[in-house]
């Protein structure tokens, strides 16, 4: 599934240097504004554990874990929405993501240049939602005019109309849609017109530093600002060095740390769940395999995901949980146990079913 995942955030708050480890990629990552230029977009593994388990059990050659796009965006400065600096061309990249990853400068460094009238993570956070918001505010201006007009005609329904006249009324309050739409009683799912960006998902990463990733109640005070969006504390430096190193060594440098987990383990584990996924697997000897569903998703659709064909062709599913299945130690030893189990069209997958599909060509 091609869903992405928007990085934006102020010029100089480490969105590239986050981008780079993300991908282990070499984008430009220049202190001064609007380095980066181009939209860039790299694919994440979201590390899953259950794959080099089933491998074993299966004595699979490869492990494909399921991917996360991201998409590198340039710094919105103030006036973005009015097209100030390089904003109406990146405001537009922003409306095809799927989610939106605000990153905020939590850090002290008198060598990194902060954007003028910046002083703090929460005044950067204001000035990007301030932007996405007026931009929201003239997408609806634009649209207004012709939605009263098709509801004076009985094109659409007057519901729809009334429900973007409360999403104004919520941006107005400078609030976004995902913080406010559901207290206000919006459906930011039933008018996909407007588009509206503050609708989508946010999820923010405080860049920090060594200090801030002990500093508990500067941690608490900006998880409340955000909410209900998640919020992960990480050094994109310490990132960046941590990419390269073995497994044994990055799992030592987090131990001493104090981290159990990295922050980019943490970003696509939280991307993945922001983005609505789930994963279910498939395991044998040439590869062990998470593939990427919608919650929600039923048993012939999650087959579509391998091929059209096993969707249109959906017989059955046989299917085992992950834990029972190492439980059990074996698929034949599942199948003892009544563990196994043959599914139909109706089936709702859960994240973690174990599942080889059965169709007709």
């Amino acid at each position: 599934m091609a869903l992405t995942i928007g990085i934006v955030g102020s010029p100089n708050v480490g969105k590239s240097t986050l981008f780079n480890a993300l991908t282990r990629a070499e984008v430009l990552a220049a202190n001064y504004p609007f380095a980066t230029i181009d939209p860039n977009v790299g694919v994440v593994p979201r590390p899953d554990p259950r794959l080099a388990q089933l491998a074993e059990i299966f004595g699979a050659q490869k492990l494909l874990p399921a991917t996360v796009s991201f998409v590198d965006i340039a710094g919105i400065v103030k006036g973005a929405s009015e097209g100030e600096g390089l904003g109406n061309k990146f405001l537009a990249n922003i409306r095809e993501a799927e989610a939106i990853c605000q990153v905020t400068r939590a850090f002290s460094d008198p060598d990194v240049t902060r954007v003028e009238g910046s002083t703090d993570a929460a005044g950067d956070m204001e000035t990007i939602t301030t932007e996405l918001i007026l931009a929201d505010l003239q997408t609806i201006e634009n649209s207004m005019r012709r939605l009263e007009k098709d509801t004076k005609r009985g094109l659409i329904d007057a519901a729809v109309l009334e429900n973007v006249t409360k999403a104004k009324a919520l941006l107005e309050t400078g609030r976004t849609l995902y913080q406010g739409a559901k207290d206000a009683g919006i459906d930011v799912a039933q008018p996909r017109e407007p588009q509206l960006m503050t609708a989508k998902p946010f999820i923010y990463v405080f860049n920090t530093d060594e200090d801030g990733l002990a500093d508990t109640a500067m941690q608490r005070s900006l998880r409340e600002l955000v909410a209900p969006a998640e919020a992960i504390f990480l050094d994109a430096k310490f990132e960046s060095e941590l990419i390269e190193l073995d497994a044994d060594e990055a799992a030592e440098m987090l131990e001493s740390t104090g981290q159990e987990e990295s922050g980019l383990d943490q970003l696509a584990r939280v991307g993945f769940d922001t983005l609505g996924l789930q994963t279910y697997l498939t395991a044998g000897p040439k590869e062990s395999r998470a593939w990427t569903i919608p919650k929600g998703a039923t048993a012939p659709q999650a087959a579509g995901v391998i091929h059209t064909d096993f969707e249109r062709g959906f017989i059955k599913a046989e299917i085992v949980s992950f834990d029972q299945l190492i439980e059990a130690g074996s698929m034949a030893e599942a199948k003892a146990k009544g563990w196994v189990r043959m599914e139909g069209k109706e089936y709702v997958m859960r994240d973690g079913d174990v599942v080889e599909f059965r169709f007709n060509v």
